[in-house]
């Protein structure tokens, strides 16, 4: 079976070979669209369900897998920086506190779909200025939500996880294991 990320992340890419799935990677290169009547497990699987169906339209043999990740700080989205300014305003916000991650997935093959989520809590150590300046710096911030990455740099700044470390990184593992199972009992 085939199977395309409509993704153009590097990570992503090589955890599915975890799974023992060998993938193409397709960007979707779609306007995200967020319907702001959804919740957050809502948004997430919803817009991993348009990345997934933008790419599934051309592909229509071949299972596609879309993804998306949600930072949520007191109930606002962070969603990838801008520029370094914005990159400086999320950290200060994570600075010191505990926000959720949210991570959803779609999987879409004819005649079948699924989209789900994972989660976690994480909460970041105090970050000074020039910790933030330094961690910018490194460039690391500019295509991850929330201004970090889990599995990079910014590991240094995580004073802890409760939840699925790999919904932080963008692709929760053992959840799609789980759903990729579910489908192919179903087949």
């Amino acid at each position: 079976m085939k199977v395309i990320l409509a993704s153009k992340s590097p990570r992503r890419k090589e955890l599915i070979k975890l799974l023992n799935i060998k993938a193409s990677t397709i960007p979707s290169h779609i306007e995200e669209v967020i319907d702001l009547s959804l919740d957050h497990n809502e948004i997430v699987m919803d817009l991993a369900f348009q990345k997934a169906l933008s790419i599934f339209k051309d592909h229509k043999d071949e299972m596609v897998l879309g993804f998306d990740t949600l930072v949520i700080i007191d109930n606002e989205i962070l969603g990838k920086p801008k520029d370094k300014e914005d990159a400086k305003k999320y950290l200060k916000k994570l600075s010191g506190k505990t926000h959720k991650v949210i991570t959803g997935c779609a999987l879409i093959k004819k005649g079948y779909s699924s989209s789900f989520y994972s989660s976690a809590l994480v909460k970041f150590y105090e970050m000074s200025d020039k910790e933030i300046d330094e961690y910018i710096d490194t460039s690391e911030p500019f295509d991850k939500a929330g201004a970090y990455g889990i599995q990079g740099h910014g590991a240094k700044y995580i004073e802890s996880i409760n939840g699925d470390y790999y919904a932080v990184v963008g692709f929760p593992l053992a959840k799609i294991y789980q759903e990729l199972k579910k489908f192919l009992k179903g087949f």
